[in-house]
């Protein structure tokens, strides 16, 4: 009888698992995972990669409204085309719409007081989200909310009360509330098309965005409204601009508004919603949209019992593809940074490149399950290149924000090379990021000639910018040696060593010297000043270890390999206590390990490269278990343009890319059963047997059936296609 009911618990589980596989993979993706806390993504519709994300913005301006929207909050001032996901600041919040019904005061407004501008409460108890697609209920108008959208279109479904006043309002004004408007325009076509421009300087500098917009239904009179006073004609330019359309509504009638915009012109607006959205279709846009989803879920395809680590997962995977994001109308022309309007250039061009924090998992993963993009990308870095001089730093909207330390373009080109993409102007990569590293801005200059960037030269994130400016180093002469540039190689491995000059043997940390040579004095290492510090959203604890490109220089500075571990040990043992000026971005402590900011990123693939892979195991299964889950505080800092969760994926495979560029991934502690990745060479399967919360160790590992002695996995083996094996246990044990 035991042995029955055994083998009906096990059917009865193996039917569950079948189960799981066969629903909709859209079903595990939640965008609402992470809008509570310091997650700091958007919630809106929108396609992979597309430039429009058409979603609710909050009247609260606060930092953890970056995104424009924080579960905590349910205010709405409109429905803007662009938003931006886990940054960490706020931007964007173009072309925003909202539906309403009766007079409105044409302003922001207060929160003690709706009628003080348009805003309204959302009900949350009728909010969807889901890829695609975003519906809610606006409780000041009774006015139903449904939008989807394409890559360079937005639809906007609204379903009204019966109603005289009833008006749909195009303000070019108040967005997200982090940009100001430097000039706008909107001119009526006709009864039911509009178009114009909203110019605004922000953290993107002096951008515009050009719309052309058709209602479905003629709307009965049109307000124009410049700078909060009503103007007669049919067309207005100011600085500040509302455009108010009116109709006369009958109970649950529902109005469609499509939205094309562009970064070009109001033709190429015009010829992006033309070419992208036909008729007043708004399911079968939807569904293109989800299947848009769908197609680039299914490049990964998992198996688990558990749903809720299914949930997490793909709605990682969800966030990973937000951004970069197209920015090129469809015949391919684009506004580059040089404020010219380009042609096609033969590649997809691209914005929004958080790179300080994609360089390190975002990247490396898209080269592994989206090689179709990189090509792109990289033209992409290298157009930027030759408009303005050098790579991009932070870009966003073609422009250079040159937000964040170092030159964080130079991993990501780097490593395109050093896996051999095919597409790119390899001499021209060269000479993009050798001319980056040798413009005298942003501490360069002495990092090159000084082998350090002094404090009293540069105060604020002197020892952050080094760091980051050595690992680009290290890249570079990667790339270079693969070119045959054996000269540029030397020059920058003997750059990529220079932390020797900030390490400090007496207490083990990287330190900010002066022009004399002198430490900087006193040291905190737990304590990190905001504004004025020598580390970036970090202290010595965190930056003692970003050294990933020379790990074992690194050892060679303490003394020996167990001196290193044993220091390492303590990172994530001593006190949480970072000091009362810290930045909210260092988040999600163990220790002073913080996995809510990327410089810890790397650090827990250490161990395994110290010859102690358990140590791994044992960390990396608590921060993928503890410190990520499918709640709306499921993220422990902001995501960061996809970098948290790309994080999560890589990390669940049971490897990760600890090195600058070049392709090695380190072994760490698969989460996943089994997973299936769309490679380029076809295949690639990730089997992990007897794994367990318990059996969390790595015993063996077979790569196409053959025993596997090595502590990473090279990018080719991935690409090509064909089955790792691990074998899992409850033992520590060093497999190679």
């Amino acid at each position: 009888m035991k042995k029955i009911a055994c083998f009906l618990a096990v059917a009865s589980m193996s039917l569950t698992a079948l189960s799981v596989q066969q629903r909709d993979v859209l079903d595990y993706v939640d965008p609402l995972i992470g809008s509570g806390g310091h997650g700091h993504v958007t919630v809106s519709a929108c396609v992979p990669f597309g430039f429009v994300q058409l979603g609710p913005s909050s009247v609260i301006q606060d930092w953890d409204w970056c995104s424009g929207y924080n579960r905590s909050d349910s205010t709405v001032i409109g429905f803007p085309h662009t938003h931006l996901s886990g940054t960490g600041c706020g931007d964007l919040h173009d072309i925003t719409v909202l539906p309403v019904v009766g007079q409105v005061k044409y302003a922001r407004g207060r929160l003690d007081d709706q009628q003080s501008g348009m805003w309204s409460y959302a009900d949350r108890s009728r909010e969807v989200s889901q890829p695609g697609y975003y519906r809610t209920h606006l409780l000041r108008y009774n006015v139903g909310v449904e939008l989807t959208a394409t890559a360079r279109t937005g639809l906007h479904r609204y379903t009204f009360p019966a109603s005289s006043e009833s008006a749909i309002i195009f303000n070019l004004v108040n967005g997200g509330g982090w940009d100001n408007v430097t000039s706008s325009a909107l001119r009526i076509i006709d009864d039911h098309t509009i178009e114009g421009v909203r110019w605004s300087d922000g953290w993107a500098d002096n951008h515009p965005i050009y719309f052309h917009a058709e209602f479905s239904k003629p709307f009965a009179k049109a307000h124009l409204i410049a700078d909060g006073r009503e103007i007669s004609g049919d067309w207005v330019l100011a600085r500040g601009v509302h455009g108010r359309f009116d109709f006369k509504t009958s109970e649950g009638e529902q109005i469609m508004v499509k939205v094309g915009i562009s970064a070009v012109s109001v033709e190429g607006a015009r010829n992006n919603l033309s070419a992208e959205q036909q008729g007043w279709d708004f399911d079968g846009v939807r569904e293109r949209a989800r299947q848009a989803w769908r197609d680039q879920l299914a490049k990964v395809k998992i198996q688990s019992n558990d749903e809720h680590l299914l949930r997490t997962f793909y709605t990682a995977m969800f966030h990973t593809m937000i951004a970069p994001s197209v920015f090129c109308d469809v015949d391919g022309s684009y506004q580059g940074s040089d404020y010219v309007v380009h042609p096609n250039p033969g590649f997809t061009n691209y914005t929004t490149y958080s790179l300080w924090d994609t360089y390190r998992t975002a990247h490396p993963l898209m080269t592994i399950i989206h090689s179709e993009k990189i090509p792109d990308i990289i033209n992409t870095m290298l157009r930027i290149y030759q408009e303005q001089g050098k790579l991009p730093v932070w870009h966003l909207m073609g422009r250079e924000t040159n937000c964040m330390v170092g030159s964080p373009a130079i991993p990501v080109v780097a490593d395109a090379i050093l896996k051999g993409f095919e597409g790119i102007d390899v001499n021209l990569a060269i000479e993009a990021m050798e001319k980056s590293m040798l413009l005298n801005e942003r501490g360069l200059k002495w990092h090159r000639t000084m082998g350090y960037i002094p404090c009293d030269y540069q105060r604020s994130e002197n020892v952050a910018y080094e760091l980051e400016y050595e690992l680009a180093d290290w890249a570079l002469a990667q790339a270079a040696l693969k070119a045959g540039r054996t000269d540029l190689y030397e020059r920058h491995m003997a750059l990529s060593k220079q932390y020797r000059n900030l390490y400090d043997p007496a207490t083990g940390f990287m330190r900010a010297r002066d022009s004399q040579g002198n430490f900087l004095e006193p040291l905190n290492p737990y304590q990190q000043r905001s504004g004025g510090d020598e580390y970036c959203e970090g202290n010595a604890w965190q930056y003692a270890w970003l050294v990933p490109h020379d790990l074992d220089g690194l050892v060679a500075c303490h003394g020996s390999w167990e001196r290193t571990i044993a220091f390492l040990d303590s990172l994530f043992v001593v006190s949480s206590d970072v000091g009362d000026e810290a930045v909210p971005d260092m988040s999600g402590f163990i220790g002073q390990y913080v996995h809510g900011n990327e410089p810890s990123h790397h650090i827990l693939y250490f161990y395994t490269m110290l010859d102690e892979p358990w140590k791994t195991a044992d960390r990396v299964r608590e921060v993928l278990t503890t410190l990520y889950s499918d709640t709306y505080e499921g993220l422990c800092g902001n995501e960061d343009v996809g970098q948290m969760s790309a994080w999560y994926i890589m990390s669940s495979f049971g490897f990760y890319p600890v090195e600058p560029a070049g392709g090695r991934y380190y072994f760490g502690s698969p989460l996943l059963d089994r997973a299936t990745l769309q490679v380029a060479g076809g295949e690639f399967t990730i089997i992990a047997k007897n794994n367990s919360s318990k059996n969390k160790y790595i015993q063996s590992i077979k790569l196409n059936g053959k025993p596997y002695r090595k502590s990473y996995i090279d990018h080719a083996s991935i690409a090509a296609g064909g089955t790792l094996e691990y074998t899992m246990g409850s033992r520590p044990v060093k497999w190679w």
